[in-house]
């Protein structure tokens, strides 16, 4: 397992933006050249990778999702393999969860299982959502699972520890994007403009009643708006404004309704200011909805496994693209213990590397039993 660590240290030092990672898919492709392909079946999507690993009989497919991207945050770990890309730092865990999928490769590709695998090495899931369209390339159609397997690191938990359930995990999330324009002008003159500084103020203040006034108390939503912008210099009266956010609900119906509350809002604010008002929702992700009888078969294999404490943990407002798997193909997701005090997409983020693994030990297992 020591290569395993190295590789996830390689990848560690190169993340990448989403539809961006060439260093990482090259990487990886050099990695899997190396293993037996006797059966093996290699397959690019712009910069994603497909691996079949042909069964012994091959009576079902199960697919097995890593995403590959990293996030814009500089690195603060103190790491001598610390990220080699300034800006950027695998934060979320995705430099763990390709270094886990490589060491389930490196098994199977040289003692294959009794069904077929497919690893899906998916791009950009922390944006713009790389799953909704690698489900439809036709490298994954001709070769669609029956189910699904995938993990998430979890730094709350200790190693050796997963957590799942049945159902809902992950909630539904969308960006949330809203540009002001009004009318600037000098600061000694407020009344010959619109101040959009002022405007943007009003509609942080107001978003924050959506979910509280509008949203059944038994049901959950958030409304965080992450940055703002706007304006040039002190004494100048900002013509434009931007605001940067994110939508978290726990159902379908919450997402309209939060959406549809904004969308008036945003007409009062235009209306109040007579300025224009632009919203764009960017990159919406489903919530993630294991399949129930998979994830109790998980569950039960795993607390049967000796090796493996379970726990199992409430849903999450978690966003993640793999929901659009699981749109179309049944299985599920479940939390990885890497027992780290920071927390998912943190510069100082320093999971406990006895984690990879663990979790190969584990779905190696987990693979042959359901085969």
């Amino acid at each position: 397992m020591n290569s395993l660590i190295e590789l996830r240290r390689q990848l560690h030092q190169i993340p990448e933006p989403g539809f961006e990672e060439f260093k990482t898919q090259s990487y990886l492709l050099n990695v899997i050249a190396a293993l037996p392909q006797e059966h093996l079946e290699i397959e690019t999507w712009k910069t994603g990778i497909i691996v079949k690993v042909q069964g012994r009989t091959g009576n079902k497919t199960i697919g097995y999702r890593a995403d590959m991207d990293g996030l814009p945050i500089t690195e603060e770990t103190g790491f001598d393999f610390a990220s080699t890309h300034e800006g950027f730092m695998h934060a979320c865990g995705h430099d763990f969860h390709m270094s886990i999928a490589i060491g389930l490769l490196q098994h199977f590709a040289a003692s294959p299982a009794e069904h077929n695998l497919l690893f899906v090495f998916q791009p950009a899931e922390e944006g713009p959502g790389g799953a909704l369209t690698m489900r439809e390339c036709e490298a994954f159609l001709k070769n669609k699972p029956d189910m699904m397997v995938a993990l998430h690191i979890a730094p709350e938990y200790p190693v050796g520890t997963i957590a799942t359930k049945p159902g809902l995990l992950f909630a539904n999330t969308s960006e949330l994007f809203i540009d002001l324009k009004g009318t600037g002008g000098h600061a000694a003159y407020p009344q010959q403009a619109n101040d959009m500084v002022v405007a943007a103020s009003h509609l942080v203040t107001q978003l924050q009643t959506v979910v509280s006034r509008n949203i059944d108390p038994l049901d959950s939503a958030v409304i965080t708006v992450g940055k703002i912008t706007g304006g040039t210099k002190q004494n100048i009266i900002a013509e434009r404004a931007r605001l940067e956010g994110t939508i978290r609900t726990l159902s379908a119906e919450a997402m309209v309704k939060v959406k549809h509350r904004i969308e008036k809002m945003i007409e009062g604010i235009s209306a109040s200011f007579e300025c224009e008002a632009v919203i764009d929702y960017g990159a919406n992700y489903r919530m993630v909805d294991n399949d129930h009888d998979l994830t109790e078969q998980f569950i039960e294999f795993a607390q049967n496994s000796g090796i493996a404490q379970v726990i199992t943990c409430r849903e999450a407002m978690t966003g993640e693209d793999y929901g659009y798997f699981l749109e179309s193909v049944p299985g599920f997701m479940f939390w990885l213990g890497v027992d780290t005090p920071y927390g998912l997409h943190h510069s100082k983020l320093q999971p406990d590397e006895k984690a990879i693994p663990f979790a190969v030990d584990l779905l190696t297992k987990y693979l042959k039993h359901i085969g």
